[in-house]
């Protein structure tokens, strides 16, 4: 892949060195390449093998400043709780009806939530949503009988942490924008609930790289035992 001008520059401020956690931070916000305000990304190498029922990783973390994305949430509820999920901050809600739209091709949103009743419905469309990644879990508290909390808590900055096939875990941390000491903090708190889960089928290394970027910027490989030092404090 051929980079462009401003990523060519911003990579050779990054050197060939594991920083620690505050230097990333302090290098991130330097290395930012787009005129719009880019997101902060980390992706987490974990020693797993998500194959194996006992060493998949999947939870959630409740950013303390958000990400500072808008998030399209549908609610899968009952027809009488729709009016509740959609003042709580869901997009489109009920079961029947948003179950029709997803079939016809619709999945023009970000998170799921569900009631446990509803989930058996959710079978006519759960081919689409697992391929989007976007099945309703209860491990990422996303089914559950407290729709309105969770709603809530997505809108104000909780995030889904779910491996990719490669064992990796891509999440964003906030924006270019935020200050050094509250990207610190999400991304702080985004590693202890990665350390939180550690499969108990997990051998040997559980960390194995860190690396954050900007949106469309050059990554910046995290000194792990500095990151997690603070995440255990």
């Amino acid at each position: 892949m051929k980079h462009g001008k401003k990523y060519r520059e911003a990579a050779k401020l990054v050197e060939q060195k594991a920083y620690t956690l505050d230097e990333a931070i302090e290098l991130l916000k330097k290395t930012a390449t787009t005129k719009f305000d880019g997101s902060c990304e980390i992706h987490i190498k974990l020693g797993v093998d998500p194959k194996q029922a006992d060493q998949n990783v999947r939870t959630a973390a409740a950013l303390p400043h958000g990400t500072g994305k808008k998030l399209t949430i549908v609610a899968f509820v009952s027809d009488e709780n729709a009016k509740a999920a959609k003042e709580a901050g869901a997009k489109e809600a009920g079961t029947n009806d948003l179950i029709k739209k997803i079939e016809k091709g619709w999945t023009d949103f970000d998170v799921a939530v569900a009631t446990p009743d509803q989930m058996k419905e959710l079978g006519k469309i759960a081919k689409i949503l697992g391929q989007k990644r976007l099945m309703p879990s209860p491990k990422a508290g996303t089914v559950t009988p407290d729709f309105k909390k969770a709603i809530e808590e997505l809108n104000k900055g909780k995030v889904e942490l779910r491996l990719d096939p490669n064992a990796i875990l891509h999440n964003i941390f906030g924006k270019v924008s935020f200050d050094n000491a509250k990207l610190r903090e999400n991304l702080v708190t985004l590693v202890k609930a990665v350390l939180a889960v550690k499969p108990s089928g997990s051998k040997g290394t559980y960390l194995r790289s860190m690396t954050v970027a900007t949106t469309m910027g050059p990554g910046i490989h995290l000194d792990i035992s500095s990151v997690t030092a603070e995440a255990r404090k």
